[in-house]
């Protein structure tokens, strides 16, 4: 289970995927603001500006995250005896397609793994996607038992897989190496935070231990950027983070990614890598945001070379992983 795209870079289309995504309860929690900024201003004016983003990125396969899926689909099904399917949680294929795509193919199947493909835990994108599954299942009266892959963060494969990925990156000349994670709202932490009384309450919550940790989104990408940096030996001046792509004007998860990519040329930071761990494909919000816009940005603020390290996508390290979780 990925994303998801529009089905094109038309705007009609974009703007009915935009539609599905914001109207989300779990992407935006305003009841006011998704009922009735969504859909009267947010998507109509976002929507074309969107379709000249995605048309910058768009492929001859189409959305490259649902192309990129797809393959890592086919490539994990050489390894697997079972049926392997693909769903995205807005656009298409959908879930109850991809349902219906295993049941065709072992109509007696007693058990269907999802796997969401995000190694974060965050109310809009994994919970999103788990509880949509549940619902689906739960309406269509499948017979067979539905599990889930639980966010993958810190596991050994996954870390293994995104160092080797950056490593030949990290062995050029480059001055800085920045983790930009995808920004959720500040008040999601708070939400998901089971005890009601720890993140975003202290300037070390993300160090304390606690059984919050197990949803908090900023604590686990601060363990993926710790994780990786071992292994991969980095000085902990040569690397920082940062949170992009947010949304509305409400305080989102700092620093946040454009405005670092504006002030790093002032600090001496002129040779720049970009990683996004939080997308195992490439997709938007890497290949445009960060890829292109970000570059844009960073060289226009005084910077000399910037470069983004790709996603995993169908890295056979990251294959190998998803091999063994869904194996156990």
């Amino acid at each position: 289970m990925n994303l998801g795209s529009p089905d094109s870079t038309e705007v009609p289309d974009v703007r009915k995927y935009l539609n599905e995504f914001l109207t989300d309860r779990r992407v935006i929690d305003s009841w006011l603001v998704r009922n009735l900024l969504v859909r009267t201003v947010i998507v109509p004016k976002r929507a074309p500006e969107s379709a000249k983003a995605y048309h910058t990125i768009w492929s001859k396969n189409g959305s490259p995250l649902v192309h990129t899926t797809m393959e890592l689909a086919q490539k994990l099904q050489e390894h697997l005896p079972d049926p392997v399917s693909v769903a995205m949680r807005y656009g298409n294929p959908d879930l109850e397609s991809a349902f219906e795509a295993l049941l065709k193919k072992v109509p007696e199947i007693q058990e269907v793994i999802a796997v969401p493909l995000y190694p974060h835990y965050a109310m809009s994108s994994y919970e999103t996607a788990v509880e949509h599954a549940k619902e689906i299942h739960r309406k269509k009266k499948y017979k067979f038992k539905l599990e889930f892959i639980p966010p993958f963060y810190q596991n050994p494969g996954y870390i293994h897989a995104m160092a080797e990925n950056m490593r030949p990156y990290i062995q050029k000349d480059y001055d800085h190496l920045l983790f930009s994670f995808h920004g959720i709202p500040e008040r999601h932490l708070i939400i998901s935070d089971p005890t009601h009384s720890h993140c975003l309450q202290t300037a070390d919550c993300c160090s304390v231990a606690t059984v919050a940790h197990a949803t908090c989104y900023r604590h686990q990408c601060f363990q993926t950027m710790k994780l990786v940096a071992d292994e991969l030996g980095l000085e902990k001046k040569k690397f920082s983070f940062s949170f992009q792509s947010r949304l509305l004007k409400d305080p989102w998860l700092k620093p946040y990614t454009d405005y670092r990519l504006q002030e790093m040329p002032g600090e001496g930071i002129k040779k720049l890598l970009v990683v996004c761990p939080a997308f195992v494909s490439d997709c938007l919000e890497t290949l445009e945001e960060i890829e292109i816009r970000g570059k844009e940005s960073f060289l226009a603020s005084g910077g000399s070379e910037y470069e983004m390290i790709p996603c995993l996508n169908i890295h056979q390290l990251w294959v190998k992983t998803l091999v063994n979780l869904v194996k156990g």
